[in-house]
């Protein structure tokens, strides 16, 4: 059977690709915050996906507009939501290789392909969100001749503990319509699920940057 491993597997994305990779036959592992990465990564026979779900907003940490962000909130938000995820892909990549291909996903946002308003100017996430997406679009190229596809996923406002912020702003409630068009509402987990499993099982795909944000990045 099929095994991956899920970062930031507590969360609202992560939890649902969890169960998403589980309903397509897959052996998860999830490591979240307080979990030993070590120990889960161990544990495998074989690794075939690894997911990157992880991350932090860092507002409360001082995230902002360059001329307000922290340097603190800085190195915390780029720790949290890049380096990590280099570090997670540098164990995967020997794992993946060893079973003659697989697949990396990261999550990103729509806020590493677009600029945020003064609704969303927290700028160090902005920077690590789009470092996400040229790491993985970077091994994308590099890692091909090993048949290691790489691709990521860009949601939008999610229904997540991480946006609560931003749903109970009555004031971003009612950008929603022009904000995500499609259904003017906050996505599921379950919608950035779905598209991290095809991005995961699809055989001739890589390098791919996929939006869920119900129409955000279109404009």
């Amino acid at each position: 059977m099929a095994s991956a491993v899920v970062t930031g597997s507590a969360g609202g994305i992560g939890s649902a690709t969890v169960n998403a990779l589980e309903a397509a036959g897959f052996t998860v592992g999830g490591v979240d915050v307080d979990d030993d990465a070590d120990a889960v990564f161990g544990a495998l026979d074989r690794l075939d996906v690894l997911v990157c779900a992880h991350g932090i907003s860092g507002r409360r940490l001082g995230d902002g507009p360059v001329d307000t962000c922290t340097e603190e909130a800085w190195d915390a938000v780029l720790e949290a939501n890049l380096r990590s995820v280099f570090l997670y892909c540098k164990r995967a990549v020997p794992l993946l290789r060893a079973a003659e291909g697989g697949a990396i996903v990261t999550v990103s946002s729509v806020l590493g392909l677009v600029g945020g308003d003064e609704d969303f100017a927290t700028h160090a996430y902005a920077a690590s969100k789009a470092g996400v997406i040229g790491l993985t679009r970077a091994m994308a190229v590099a890692y091909a001749k090993d048949g290691i596809r790489c691709n990521v996923v860009c949601p939008g406002l999610i229904e997540t503990s991480m946006s609560r912020r931003a749903q109970e702003d009555a004031g971003i409630r009612a950008r929603l319509a022009e904000l995500q068009p499609l259904t003017g509402d906050f996505g599921r987990p379950e919608d950035v699920a779905q598209a991290v499993v095809y991005l995961a099982t699809a055989p001739f795909v890589t390098g791919a940057v996929l939006p869920v944000d119900g129409g955000w990045t279109a404009r």
